[in-house]
């Protein structure tokens, strides 16, 4: 091949060098402008290495926190610390600027977004300031007040100090709302639940009401237990089914048992049932006798 070129005349041969310098100047070209520049990150890579940044590190979640508050005058720095959302907080202000007032603690369930478990957890920390009343109990107040009457009528009593406590078994709804924390839903449901165990052996009890705030029981005792007690052999299943720790099945182990072997002498008895573990029999103990 080479020979045959050096025999071309030097014309064709000036052809021929010009045709391959111009081949390589053209595969230079091509192979120069199709490779990557790994020195400079295109916007492809700058935005999926964002998108790797901002899933990698999520925003930090926002501490909520409990103290009282009035909804008339607070701010939203304090709102924002209670969990309320930012369009919550303007819906507050803007009900605030067209002349709209708490008056009531339950007024503020009406707040939209708001839900059950939200209210239940903020109602004790709501104090509505006396200057938010309707004028009309003024002359309530007067009327009290020219017969002598100096009982005053709080939704909330007054709570009681850090170091107080109160006895679980003994207190009613009234003495329970003075706890910090604790409204008139979850007294209802502390003194509901002491019935249908037949009262309490242990303050954590309380953590088997749903959404209990565990942090209250700082301020309860127990003290004396000496809780009702059920004879499995004599009751019925239905009779038997209404404790919260016995269901229908753990019922009807118990008659079951009784028809085909006779009276129980101990829970340990029914060990052999699946429905009966160790940590349900030393639950039931103190309400069992037989």
């Amino acid at each position: 091949m080479m020979r045959e070129f050096f025999y071309l005349q030097k014309s064709d041969r000036k052809v021929v060098l010009a045709l391959l310098i111009v081949i390589v100047i053209a595969l230079g070209v091509i192979f120069f402008t199709s490779s990557p520049d790994i020195s400079t990150p295109s916007r492809n890579s700058r935005a999926s290495g964002y998108a790797r940044n901002t899933i990698s590190s999520p925003l930090p979640t926002r501490q909520v926190e409990r103290f009282f508050f009035d909804p008339n005058t607070a701010d939203s720095t304090q709102l924002q610390r209670l969990g309320l959302q930012n369009w919550q907080i303007r819906n507050i202000y803007k009900f605030r600027a067209s002349g709209g007032i708490y008056r009531k603690p339950l007024d503020f369930a009406r707040l939209y977004g708001l839900t059950v478990k939200e209210y239940r957890e903020l109602e004790p920390y709501i104090r509505i300031s006396p200057d938010y009343l309707p004028a009309a109990t003024l002359v309530k107040e007067r009327i009290a007040t020219a017969n002598h009457d100096t009982a005053i009528v709080r939704h909330y009593p007054q709570k009681i100090s850090d170091t107080a406590h109160v006895v679980l078994n003994t207190a009613d709804t009234t003495e329970l709302m003075k706890i910090p924390g604790i409204g008139p839903y979850f007294a209802r449901k502390i003194v509901q639940y002491g019935q249908r165990l037949g009262g309490y052996v242990s303050v954590d009890q309380l953590d088997e009401i749903e959404n209990f705030p565990t942090e209250v029981k700082r301020f309860l005792v127990v003290e004396k237990a000496t809780p009702q007690k059920l004879n499995v052999n004599k009751l019925t299943l239905n009779e038997l089914k209404r404790h919260p720790y016995i269901n229908f099945y753990r019922a009807k182990d118990i008659t079951d048992y009784r028809r085909l072997h006779g009276p129980l002498h101990s829970l340990n008895d029914l060990r052999l049932s699946r429905d009966f573990p160790p940590e349900i029999i030393a639950r039931l103990a103190p309400y069992l006798e037989f």
